[in-house]
């Protein structure tokens, strides 16, 4: 892992320079644009080098349906601004996305055609939107939203290379700085600010030293549109580094439910309507202990944490029951394959217990009482999709049609 290098020049400047080269080295290049105060900037800076040169830039909106209007209203304002030198993709296809405030129901499907009385927002409406599955070639139903970006990403570079702008700035999480620090990742040309996608897809990081204050140092030196669901969420008393868009029911995302019913509440009602639990996730969210299984849980009375644990299970609608044991039982299998005989521990050092360096039966319940789908309290990760499987083989069968 690499460690932070200050360099002489502004972040403004660096970001530029990014941008420069990064139009100097690739034919194609694409922005990944979500509407956020981060990608908002990265695009004008972007259009700014593509105006100047009279390049065009292929833009990607993933529309989640379940978000701000003012987002929807700040993107349309974007392209509109941009649109001579724009090649857009707005897309609002039915995309699996996870619902981490309900056991009932723990993913749901954006712009699903079978409840479209149920939609949060109307399709857009302007050239370029996207939402019939035929406009995309290699799109196959109950894609996770992950697994399209990639598959997008490698259409539309067409075997060429690609260089795609992704706003991520360091500073907004650990596994973000990973992304740029890590030292054994596949670069372009050895530039740090660069990760490879798939086959000649690079990503490219213009702003990823930027602070939070520096996105909105930007806006007010230059005066440029921003999203003005951020104006409402800083007189709603949000700190700037809380200030995030995203789909609304994710694992980390549900923390700003609640904030829908105070900026938007003509948007609010129709959130709580769209799925399961998003009425009491926005109520909780934001508790400790047993009620979300964020930091220190208790046991119940006689209960010992392996018993929690199965009384949890038990109260779990078959379909989550049955998830969460099949995961538990590789979660175990691999400690017992490290050394573990027997049964796992009821409890160890919590600081044991964080790191992922031992297992214990607390740890599981803490899973369960997060409503943590993919177990990434114990070290496991989400899988591929039997969708994206399908992708991979139809890709393979086409490169060995070609020969």
């Amino acid at each position: 892992m690499g460690l932070k290098v200050p360099v002489n020049k502004n972040v403004l400047t660096a970001a530029k320079q990014r941008i420069a080269y990064t139009f100097d080295n690739f034919e194609k290049l694409m922005v990944s644009f979500s509407g956020g105060k981060d990608s908002s900037v990265m695009f004008h800076l972007v259009m700014e080098e593509a105006i100047l040169r009279g390049r065009k830039v292929g833009v990607m909106l993933i529309d989640f349906e379940a978000q701000y209007l003012k987002t929807a209203e700040h993107a349309q304002e974007m392209f509109e601004l941009y649109a001579d030198h724009i090649d857009l993709h707005w897309i609002c296809l039915p995309m699996k996305l996870r619902n981490g405030v309900s056991v009932y129901q723990p993913v749901w499907t954006c712009w699903d055609d079978e409840l479209e009385d149920q939609w949060i927002r109307e399709l857009p409406r302007m050239k370029g939107v996207m939402s019939n599955a035929s406009d995309y070639p290699f799109f196959v139903k109950n894609l996770e939203f992950e697994e399209f970006i990639v598959m997008f990403s490698d259409w539309y570079a067409g075997g060429e290379p690609l260089g795609q702008f992704v706003g991520i700035r360091c500073d907004e999480s650990l596994n973000r700085f990973r992304t740029i620090a890590t030292v054994d990742k596949t670069m372009f040309k050895k530039k740090r600010w660069t990760t490879h996608v798939v086959d000649q897809v690079f990503n490219i990081y213009p702003i990823y030293d930027w602070r939070t204050k520096d996105i909105w140092k930007y806006h007010a030196a230059t005066g440029k549109i921003h999203n003005e669901i951020y104006d409402l969420m800083h007189q709603a008393g949000v700190p700037l580094s809380q200030q995030r868009l995203c789909q609304p029911y994710g694992d980390d995302q549900r923390r700003g439910l609640w904030l829908y019913h105070i900026l938007e509440p003509q948007t609010w009602y129709k959130v709580v309507s769209r799925v399961n639990g998003a009425n009491s996730g926005a109520l909780y969210v934001n508790e400790t202990g047993n009620m979300t299984g964020y930091n220190k849980i208790t046991l119940p009375e006689g209960h010992t944490y392996k018993s929690f644990c199965n009384l949890l299970l038990s109260s779990l609608p078959e379909i989550s029951r049955i998830h969460y044991v099949e995961r538990f039982k590789s979660h175990i299998s691999g400690w017992r394959k490290r050394g573990y005989i027997g049964d796992i521990p009821d409890t160890a050092p919590r600081e044991l217990e964080n790191k992922h360096w031992v297992p214990s039966w607390r740890r599981l319940c803490k899973v369960l009482l997060r409503n943590d789908w993919w177990c990434k309290g114990l070290g496991m990760t989400q899988p591929k999709s039997e969708a994206y499987g399908k992708f991979l083989k139809m890709k393979k069968a086409k490169k060995e049609a070609a020969g």
